[in-house]
């Protein structure tokens, strides 16, 4: 079976409400559903581009990857931190519109080029008290992509699954805030931590798809925030 196969079964276990959580954390993220805000993010999955991985460990699916970005320094939220392109929904889009839309703001891709498997399970971000919408998509013709404005991305890039999957790569990020340590899974790549809502997501994702190996899980890396 291919990854786009893989990813478009997973699609379908979401709308039977077979898939599961992405993560058991997200259990105890807890936001108020009648005044939290929407929002949509695209986690965009394409062959491989000319860039290979740089781990050499023969792992599946060795010829993916996926879009991210980082979010600028200077940002008052999420300062920093690596994200699925997206943001808001605005009053009259579907939640697959905005990711879209926000993705070619934010990266400058053309969505024409992107096919739309679906979207998954609806995800509470307690901290800034978002309902998230995971769209996932498969890049069937990539086009260029860029930081469109440096005000808000510090940089966009495309990150071989192979490097993510990677068990060196993999590590538990812990933060410490009001008193409390938060933990996620974590993974070290493009110069970049991968951490929190979006390093959740993507553990889980790949759990879910059997595409995950196992890892040390007791690697700490302390995000000093």
């Amino acid at each position: 079976m291919s990854a786009r196969e893989d990813l478009a079964r997973l699609v379908r276990r979401a709308e039977t409400g077979t898939a599961g959580p992405p993560d058991p954390r997200w259990a105890a993220l807890t936001v108020d559903a009648a005044r939290a805000r929407r929002a949509a993010v695209l986690m965009l999955f394409g062959i491989l581009d000319n860039v290979p991985a740089a781990s050499g460990k023969p792992l599946a699916p060795a010829d993916l990857d996926v879009l991210l970005l980082e979010r600028a320094h200077t940002l008052g939220s999420h300062p920093g931190q690596v994200a699925f392109p997206g943001g808001g929904i605005d009053t009259d889009e579907t939640p697959v519109a905005a990711a879209l839309r926000e993705a070619e703001e934010e990266t400058g891709l053309d969505a024409g080029g992107v096919e739309v498997l679906g979207t998954l399970q609806e995800l509470g971000l307690a901290h800034s008290n978002f309902l998230v919408t995971p769209v996932l998509g498969w890049w069937q013709a990539p086009s260029p992509v860029r930081v469109v404005d440096y005000g808000e991305s510090a940089q966009v890039f495309r990150v071989p699954v192979r490097d993510l999957l990677d068990p060196d790569n993999r590590v538990m990020a812990t933060v410490h805030r009001a008193g409390r340590t938060f933990d996620s899974p974590a993974f070290t790549v493009n110069g970049v931590v991968v951490w929190g809502f979006t390093g959740i997501v993507l553990s889980g994702l790949f759990d879910q798809l059997g595409w995950s190996v196992p890892w040390d899980r007791n690697r700490l890396h302390s995000m000093g925030v």
